[in-house]
C-alpha cells in the first residue's frame, strides 16, 4: 500500500516544526527531508491505525536530537525577526509576533519543543510525551515552566539562568 500521498498532508506542518526547532529555513528543509527519507525507508515499523503525523514527528524529533549530540558546537541561527512571519497588517501586530518569537528563542530546547507540540501542533500531553520519549509528568511541567518563562520574557521581566530550570 502506498502512503506517500498521506506523508505529502503532513510535510506543511513538518516543515513549521522544524523551523521552530533550529530556526533557520535550509536547515529545517533538511531536517525534513531527512525525516521523510527515513520515514519511507521504515514506513514497514508504523502501525497502520496509529498516527502517521505523531510517528513523523517522532521521527523527526530523534532525527533532530541525533544532530544536536553529534555537533559538538552547535549554534543556532537567529530568527528573521517577522519577516517569515505572515501577519494581517500593524505595525503593533509584527512587533507582538516578533517579541512571541525573540521569547521563544530564548527558551531552552526542551521546553521549545513542549512548547511547539503542545501550543502549535496541539498535541495531546500524551501524544508529546511520546514524540519526545519522556513521561507525561515531565512534558506538562516543561510546559508549565515555558508558559511561566514566555510570560516572564513578554512582560519586559529580565530572567536570569537560575530561575530558569529544565
Amino acid at each position: 500500500m502506498d502512503h506517500s500521498a498521506e506523508l505529502v498532508r503532513h510535510i506543511p506542518r513538518l516543515r513549521r516544526y522544524a523551523r521552530a526547532l533550529v530556526r533557520d529555513a535550509a536547515r529545517a528543509d533538511d531536517l525534513v527531508q531527512d525525516t521523510l527519507e527515513r520515514a519511507l525507508a521504515k514506513l514497514d515499523l508504523w502501525r497502520p491505525g496509529s498516527d502517521l503525523r505523531a510517528w513523523l514527528f517522532t521521527l523527526m524529533h530523534n532525527l533532530f536530537v541525533n544532530q544536536v549530540r553529534a555537533s559538538a558546537n552547535h549554534s543556532l541561527c537567529e530568527l528573521d525577526e517577522a519577516n517569515e512571519v505572515p501577519v494581517s497588517g500593524g505595525q503593533s501586530e509584527a512587533m507582538a509576533v516578533r517579541d512571541i518569537h525573540a521569547a521563544l528563542a530564548k527558551l531552552p530546547d526542551e521546553q521549545r519543543e513542549v512548547m511547539l507540540l503542545v501550543g502549535l501542533e496541539q498535541f495531546a500531553y500524551a501524544d508529546a510525551a511520546r514524540i519526545l520519549g519522556v513521561p507525561q509528568g515531565t512534558v506538562m511541567s516543561r510546559l508549565s515552566r515555558a508558559r511561566e518563562r514566555m510570560r516572564q520574557l513578554l512582560e519586559g521581566k529580565q530572567v536570569t539562568k537560575l530561575q530558569v530550570v529544565k
